[in-house]
């Protein structure tokens, strides 16, 4: 790790070390700050908030990025967070980054997401921390768009700061720089997975199943991220890990009395 007097930046996913999206991001972290990347040795979306303990942690140093002290490990993006913090940095980061994940992470999708998990770590750790995703899966997707947007908020966070225990749902829509049409701070969507499954039937004769379903949004608002990335924007969702639902504690108080 280096000793500069620019900021620490610590650099994660859930593609795994080796997606074209973490490279990505590396490459505009660089700018502002000495990175070090600690990433999965595979990929890990859908992992949301898990963590190892059933089992062993690895890590392993990389060449991957030429110049950057990179780790490859064998757990999951939050394992990546906590290992970076405690064993491998030796001190907090400024700023923690995640992605940019292949795909969006927009609405419900936080929930079960391994990259904003990486991200809502950070902020357990009061880290400022963001998350990024772009909305193409492609391995080899164009990410100019994703890594312009990351350059517009990447130093204004590192200027400012967080608010204690929020972190950053970035999400980008798929498409050239050209067509993006800004960047625009609002709230998450209310919708969900309308989940199936796929039942089929291996060579022993015993079933198994493949999640599948479609995402159905379940409002008709203009000021949320699955609007503003339907017209073109970039959106930011501001997050937090305190799932407490506080509207709902006087009725219940009411309620136990």
């Amino acid at each position: 790790m280096k000793n500069s007097n620019r900021p620490l930046i610590f650099v994660t996913n859930d593609d795994s070390l080796h997606a074209k999206g973490i490279a990505s991001l590396v490459a505009v972290a660089q700018e502002f700050g000495d990175v070090v990347v600690i990433a999965p040795d595979k990929p890990q979306s859908g992992m949301g908030h898990a963590i190892t303990i059933s089992h062993p942690l690895r890590l392993f140093r990389s060449d991957i990025f030429e110049g950057i002290e990179s780790w490859s490990c064998s757990g999951t993006p939050v394992d990546c967070v906590k290992l970076g913090v405690y064993e491998v940095l030796h001190r907090k980061p400024d700023l923690i980054l995640s992605g940019i994940n292949h795909g969006l992470n927009s609405s419900t999708n936080v929930l079960y997401s391994g990259t904003m998990s990486a991200a809502v770590e950070g902020a357990m750790e009061h880290i400022p921390s963001i998350g990024f995703s772009y909305g193409d899966f492609d391995p080899d997707a164009d990410f100019s768009s994703s890594m312009h947007v990351a350059k517009q908020i990447i130093p204004r966070i590192l200027a400012n700061g967080l608010p204690k225990g929020v972190c950053l749902n970035v999400n980008i829509p798929q498409g050239p720089l050209e067509a993006l049409k800004g960047i625009e701070v609002c709230r998450q969507a209310y919708a969900f997975w309308e989940d199936r499954f796929d039942k089929r039937v291996d060579q022993f004769g015993r079933p198994y199943y493949w999640l599948t379903g479609t995402f159905d949004s379940r409002e008709d608002a203009t000021d949320t991220d699955l609007h503003f990335l339907d017209q073109g924007y970039a959106t930011i969702v501001p997050t937090q890990f305190d799932l407490t639902a506080h509207q709902a504690i006087v009725g219940l108080k009411k309620i136990f009395e």
